[in-house]
């Protein structure tokens, strides 16, 4: 599987980003997918994470209610709608995909796109 992020960009607080994350090769619709971010100071961190059929999500604390994960098996894409984005969200996001149920460690993933950076300024 092969994962292509996109959408990250500079946005002033309390704006909004949608990223996307494409997958080819194989379709992911039997794939958990999550959402990570990592700073230069923050080790990559779990945002949030969606089972292969959606009905199940999971987020960190600090993004529930302004995030929110989704994905469209038909276009082979996982999404993250950034909403109120806060200058602490700052960082470079990845997506990955694992062949079970979700995972909130970053250990579990098999698979993993390039970042995308996101940059919130005050």
């Amino acid at each position: 599987v092969q994962l292509q992020a996109s959408g990250g960009g500079s946005v002033q607080a309390g704006g909004s980003l949608r990223l996307a994350c494409a997958a080819s090769k194989y379709n992911i619709r039997t794939y958990a997918m999550g959402w990570f971010r990592q700073t230069p100071t923050v080790e990559r961190e779990i945002v949030a994470a969606i089972s292969y059929s959606g009905g199940s999500k999971w987020y960190i604390d600090s993004v529930k209610g302004r995030f929110t994960i989704s994905r469209d098996n038909s276009k082979n894409t996982v999404y993250l709608q950034m909403n109120n984005l806060k200058p602490e969200d700052t960082a470079i996001y990845y997506c990955a995909g694992r062949e079970a149920h979700y995972s909130t460690s970053r250990w579990q993933y098999d698979y993993w796109g390039q970042g995308t950076q996101v940059t919130v300024s005050s």
